[in-house]
Order: C-alpha cells, then sequence, then structure tokens
C-alpha cells in the first residue's frame, strides 16, 4: 500500500485532498496543529469508507519539532502499515493575513514566513530520508503569484507563495535522482477557512467573487484535492517541476 502524509488535513483543500488520496487506496497521514477533532473526524470519514489513517500533530511555523514530528512519523508508519517510509509529501499547511505593505508587521511578516516557506523547506528536508525513492511530493501555491494577480493586501502571502513555486522547481531538479517527482498546485480563491474564513464570514462577496472566474463559481476543496490526488497517483507519473493552476479560469 502507498502512504501519503498530507500537512494541514482537518480542513478544506488538505482534508479534501487527504480523502481524495485514500479513495484511490493509499494509507494517509494527516497532520493537524490545533483542530484535532476536525482531524479525527477526517480519519473516521476515510475509515468509514474502508481506507486507513492516522492524525498526528504538528506546528509548521516550529521547525525546532520537527525532528520529534519525524519520530512520530516513523513510529506510525511501523506500526501502521509496517513501513519504514512512505511515498507522497502534500506541503498544504499554511495561512494567509491581509495587511497593506505599510501597515505590515514584522511580527506578522516573520511569521508567514516561517507557515508558507521555511516550514515546508525544512519539513521537507526532515522527512527525505523518510520518503521512498520514486515517490511524489505536491507543494500548495496560489494562483495569487502570478503577474497578472495584484490583490491589495496580499503581497507577503503571493510573495511566499512565489517563492514556493520556484523552490518546486529546484526540489524536482534535486530529488529526480531519486525518481522523486516534484509539482505544485496553485488554487484560485477556493471555499476554506482561508483568511480566517473570510467567505463565511462575509457570504455578500461571493457573487462578485465568482465574476472573476470563467467558469462562473469560486472554487470548492475537491477542485483542488482530486487533482492533488491525481498528480501523486500513476497518472502524475510523468509531470515533475511544473506549478499547475486550479482555478475555473479566475482573471482570464
Amino acid at each position: 500500500m502507498k502512504i501519503a502524509v498530507v500537512t494541514g488535513a482537518s480542513s478544506g483543500i488538505g482534508r479534501s485532498a487527504a480523502i481524495q488520496i485514500a479513495k484511490r487506496g493509499a494509507g494517509v497521514v494527516l497532520t493537524y496543529n490545533s483542530n484535532q477533532l476536525s482531524a479525527e473526524e477526517a480519519v473516521a470519514e476515510i475509515e468509514k469508507e474502508g481506507g486507513t489513517a492516522v492524525a498526528l500533530r504538528l506546528d509548521l511555523g516550529d521547525t525546532a519539532g520537527f525532528p520529534a514530528f519525524r519520530d512520530a512519523l516513523a513510529e506510525t508508519l511501523s506500526g501502521t502499515w509496517q513501513r519504514d517510509t512512505f511515498d507522497s509529501l502534500v506541503n498544504n499547511a499554511g495561512f494567509g493575513e491581509m495587511s497593506m505593505i505599510g501597515q505590515t508587521t514584522e511580527e506578522s511578516f516573520d511569521k508567514q514566513t516561517h507557515a508558507l516557506f521555511k516550514g515546508p523547506f525544512f519539513l521537507t528536508q526532515t522527512l527525505l530520508p523518510l520518503i521512498a525513492d520514486g515517490g511524489a511530493i505536491v507543494n500548495i501555491t496560489s494562483n495569487a503569484n502570478r503577474p497578472n494577480v495584484t490583490g491589495p493586501g496580499w503581497s507577503v502571502y503571493a510573495s511566499l507563495k512565489g517563492a514556493v513555486t520556484v523552490l518546486t522547481r529546484y526540489m524536482a531538479k534535486e530529488l529526480s535522482t531519486r525518481g522523486i517527482r516534484v509539482n505544485s498546485v496553485a488554487p484560485g480563491a477556493t471555499r476554506t477557512r482561508f483568511a480566517d474564513n473570510i467567505l463565511g464570514r462575509h457570504p455578500e462577496i461571493e457573487p462578485d467573487l465568482a465574476r472573476t472566474f470563467a467558469l462562473g463559481r469560486i472554487g470548492e476543496p475537491d477542485d483542488v484535492g482530486m487533482v492533488i490526488a491525481t498528480l501523486l497517483a500513476e497518472d502524475g507519473r510523468w509531470i515533475t517541476g511544473q506549478d499547475i493552476e486550479v482555478s475555473g479560469g479566475q482573471n482570464l
């Protein structure tokens, strides 16, 4: 059985990716930071459909805790699947804070940098010895880093997602010697808890936002989760080093 690790899988795109990966027959390790209950509900949903999943806590902003997470993951792989490696990593966990350049604090800048770039970089580095040769990695970026998108207030978030896009290419090159494929997926606006659940708190903005999509609606987590699962599966075996926009034609 193939095994995947999906960070930030207690809700939104990460949760969808974990469920979609499990539907394709893989075991899944879901990580969460504060929302343990939601992560356990996702595990239960996978198990109800006959899959196997485990939830582990991970604070992506605490790189000092990564070795302990690696050890917990190794124990889980051995105890649950009798494996000492896993096959796929989805670097999904993160958050965004909206602020104009003139009002952005250094604290906010550093917090986002740790979660969106430094965390995924060093988590991947820490877990590399556990990733099986021939495996795959998907990094979640954003269409906010596209040249035609300049949403005021998202300069830090978009810049860091752009950095992950570049990192993806370098990972794909360096890890190709082990047969590990690395791609990134760039969602458009998606109905998640992003930006403190902005769509849930302000439903009145959805009609205008939907008009920015060529396909006429905002994204749903499964729109993105299915693409992530496909890239990790045999279907994506000849794709590496790509940043794939999954946005329903937003801002075309």
